[in-house]
């Protein structure tokens, strides 16, 4: 077994480690002063990091219209650490925008000064992919490197394989979210996380298995490796995410 040191991630006052589960809040909105209405209610929900789903936002293919959304985003959530993202159509968003739109959209996020974090999602073109990580990582902003697959679960190896992908395109969190259609599926995600955090992984890495039966991978984070888990207050953005107050309960049980 090779003992991979794994990289503590620290954005604003919160640290992605090994071992411990940080919560994650979806913040949806079609309009801005449903975006500023939700943002008001999630400033004081107890999450530890905020992402804003930006494939929901009306006027998200107004590059303007978004980085003012988020400035009042970023204001209304202070000390709150903030995860900006764009869920493409073909990873279960809600919008579809072309891939140039996508990288300029992400960029143009970065540089603005007012988030923490963008997600990237793997599934791209390669240089694209780390232009973006590297423009990224010399504003200061840290990177969510996602895979999601609604459909089904890939084999341990091609989820391992995955995850240390991204590691090599200069994530500073690979994330990974598959649909089991079984509980075999959901142990061969847990397994991809423990064997990935035990043997390759570089950084905190981010691993849910989806939906009512992949529920149980929402909560064992600190046992298995994923360092980040998604929680809900109101509206759910996945399938199977739990209210956060439920979340941090059976957490706390089980460590």
């Amino acid at each position: 077994m090779d003992n991979t040191m794994t990289n503590a991630v620290t954005v604003k006052n919160i640290t992605f480690r090994e071992g411990e589960t940080l919560i994650c809040v979806p913040l949806l909105g079609k309009s801005l002063d449903e975006l500023q209405n939700n943002a008001r209610a999630l400033a004081s929900c107890g999450a530890d990091i905020i992402e804003w789903r930006v494939d929901h936002f009306a006027e998200v293919h107004n590059v303007a219209k978004v980085l003012q959304a988020l400035g009042e985003i970023r204001q209304l959530l202070a000390e709150t650490a903030l995860l900006f993202t764009f869920r493409s159509k073909k990873e279960g968003g809600e919008t579809e925008i072309s891939d140039d739109a996508y990288f300029e959209l992400n960029r143009q996020a970065a540089l603005s000064g007012l988030t923490d974090l963008i997600d990237v999602e793997l599934f791209n073109d390669e240089n694209k992919v780390r232009a973006l990580v590297n423009d990224a990582h010399a504003a200061g902003v840290k990177v969510i490197m996602s895979n999601h697959d609604f459909h089904k679960t890939p084999a341990q190896e091609d989820i391992i394989y995955r995850l240390r992908r991204m590691q090599d395109l200069g994530a500073d969190l690979p994330k990974i979210a598959v649909m089991p259609q079984s509980p075999q599926d959901v142990l061969t995600l847990l397994s991809a996380t423990l064997t990935m955090k035990e043997k390759y992984a570089t950084q905190p890495l981010i691993t849910m298995s989806m939906g009512k039966i992949g529920g149980v991978s929402r909560v064992t984070g600190r046992l298995f490796g994923s360092a980040m888990t998604f929680g809900t207050v109101g509206q759910a953005s996945a399938p199977g995410q739990i209210a956060i107050a439920q979340l941090r309960e059976v957490m706390d049980i089980l460590s």
